[in-house]
C-alpha cells in the first residue's frame, strides 16, 4: 500500500488533523498516545516547534500503521526532504508553492497545501495537491468556502483550518468542508495529555469519525 494510499484510508477513519504546534519530542510519545486512542489517524508536528523532526520521528516510529505523521509549516522543498528522510509522510504549507507542492509529489508524500482564494486553490490541484487546506478558515469564513465549492472540481477535498471548534464542525461541514486541521482547540505547549485526550473525543464525536 502506497503512501497516498494510507492517507486515504486514515483520513476515511477519521478527517481530523491534530496540529501539534510547539509540542517537544519529551512530549510527544504522551501527547501521540492521546490523540490515537481518541481515534486520530492524522498527525502534524510544524517545523517551528522545538526539535520539530525529532518529534516527527519519534510520533511515525511509535504509530506505524495506526496514523500518518509529518510536518507542518513546510516552505522549502528541502524541508520536505528533510521530513522524508525521518519518516514523515505528511507535508501540510500555510501557503500554496507549487514547488513545495510538486516535491512532495514527487516523494510519494501527501500534500496539504494552504489556501485562501480560488486562484491559488487551482494553482495547487494543477501541482498536484491531494488535498486543500482553508487557512485560516476563521478569516475566510463558511460562506467563502461555499463559493469556493462552487468552482472548484467536485473531486477536490477541502479542510478547514484554524479556529475551528467542535461547535462549529456542522456549519464548516455544510459549507463544504470536508476535514479539519485542529490546532489550539486542540493542543498547546503544556496542557496535559488528560485535557488533550478530552477534547479529541470532543472532535470525534462532532465529526462522527470519518468524513
Amino acid at each position: 500500500m502506497t503512501i497516498l494510499d494510507r492517507f486515504e484510508v486514515a483520513f476515511a477513519a477519521c478527517p481530523l488533523v491534530a496540529i501539534l504546534r510547539g509540542l517537544t519530542p519529551d512530549e510527544a510519545p504522551g501527547i501521540g498516545d492521546a490523540l490515537v486512542e481518541a481515534g486520530f489517524t492524522l498527525i502534524e508536528v510544524p517545523l517551528n516547534s522545538p526539535d520539530p523532526l525529532t518529534s516527527i520521528a519519534r510520533l511515525a516510529e511509535r504509530f506505524a500503521g495506526r496514523a500518518l505523521v509529518g510536518a507542518g509549516t513546510v516552505l522549502t522543498p528541502a524541508q520536505v526532504t528533510e521530513v522524508a528522510a525521518v519518516g514523515g509522510t505528511l507535508i501540510v504549507s500555510p501557503n500554496t508553492d507549487a514547488a513545495v507542492i510538486r516535491a512532495t509529489v514527487d516523494a510519494g508524500l501527501v500534500s496539504l497545501p494552504g489556501y485562501q482564494t480560488p486562484s491559488e486553490a487551482f494553482a495547487a490541484l494543477a501541482a498536484g495537491a491531494t488535498a486543500l487546506k482553508l487557512f485560516p478558515a476563521d478569516i475566510a469564513t463558511p460562506a467563502a468556502l461555499k463559493a469556493h465549492r462552487a468552482v472548484l472540481p467536485s473531486g477536490a477535498r477541502v479542510l478547514a483550518v484554524g479556529g475551528v471548534t467542535s461547535d462549529s464542525v456542522a456549519v464548516w461541514r455544510a459549507a463544504g468542508a470536508v476535514g479539519f486541521g485542529l490546532g489550539s482547540n486542540l493542543y498547546r505547549p503544556g496542557k496535559p495529555a488528560a485535557d488533550v485526550a478530552r477534547d479529541a473525543a470532543a472532535f470525534i464525536a462532532a465529526t462522527g469519525g470519518s468524513a
